[in-house]
């Protein structure tokens, strides 16, 4: 999954991103509410954590922005300010979930979550399927047996990004969009080679492959 972290304090901005990558998620991090807005617009992020106080932009004219063109990225909003009134702006400024500084990494960590499955509609607290459940603290996926089977880093960012999007063709480029932040070298052949991988995992009829768009994540076997 790919988040946008807009924050500018050059402490907690890059000591957020290095948390949130080691949680595996691939984060671009944006330090000012200019630059902020322009890659909110970019199709490829999955949730985007903002910052209210921020420079050349405030982030509540930047949620309202993205609001104002239909722009429907789940937001988290970070502040160190406490006043009511301000919570209010944000939340009718289009704001998700809001979170007052200074807070536990974990607890952002358990509200993005939060987020990401209210986005995709999903009813569990755990991110599952038909015989599959992903376990977010390990990174590794039980089975139906009840076997749990170890995941590489890559492995588990990709099967997340697969559960999330259930019946859904993601081409190649959707899925290095979606695993990888904009300073890591990407191939989309690499692609090819994790699948194969996750399918000796989890099972090949789990992913299916559509010649010339994608693959298929299949929630449900026969």
């Amino acid at each position: 999954m790919r988040i946008l972290l807009v924050e500018d304090d050059p402490v907690l901005g890059p000591d957020l991103r290095t948390e949130l990558t080691k949680s595996g998620y691939a984060v671009d991090l944006v330090d000012n509410g200019v630059d902020a807005e322009a890659m909110g617009f970019e199709d490829i992020y999955d949730l985007a954590v903002l910052d209210l106080g921020l420079p050349q932009r405030p982030g509540l004219e930047v949620l309202r922005n993205w609001r104002g063109r239909k722009n429907n990225i789940p937001v988290l909003v970070l502040t160190a300010r406490s006043a009511w009134q301000e919570r209010v702006d944000g939340f009718e400024a289009g704001a998700d979930d809001y979170l007052g500084k200074p807070f536990h990494t974990e607890e952002l960590l358990v509200r993005m979550t939060a987020l990401l499955r209210r986005s995709h509609q999903q009813v569990s607290s755990q991110l599952e399927v038909e015989g599959l459940a992903l376990d977010e603290k390990t990174q590794s996926v039980v089975l139906s047996a009840g076997d749990e089977v170890a995941l590489t880093g890559t492995e588990y960012r990709l099967l997340r990004y697969f559960m999330h999007n259930p019946g859904r063709v993601l081409s190649k480029l959707q899925l290095v969009e979606h695993l990888y932040d904009d300073g890591a070298e990407n191939d989309s052949n690499v692609i090819e080679a994790y699948i194969k991988m996750l399918r000796k995992k989890i099972g090949k009829e789990r992913i299916q492959t559509k010649r010339g768009q994608g693959y298929i994540f299949v929630a449900t076997v026969g």
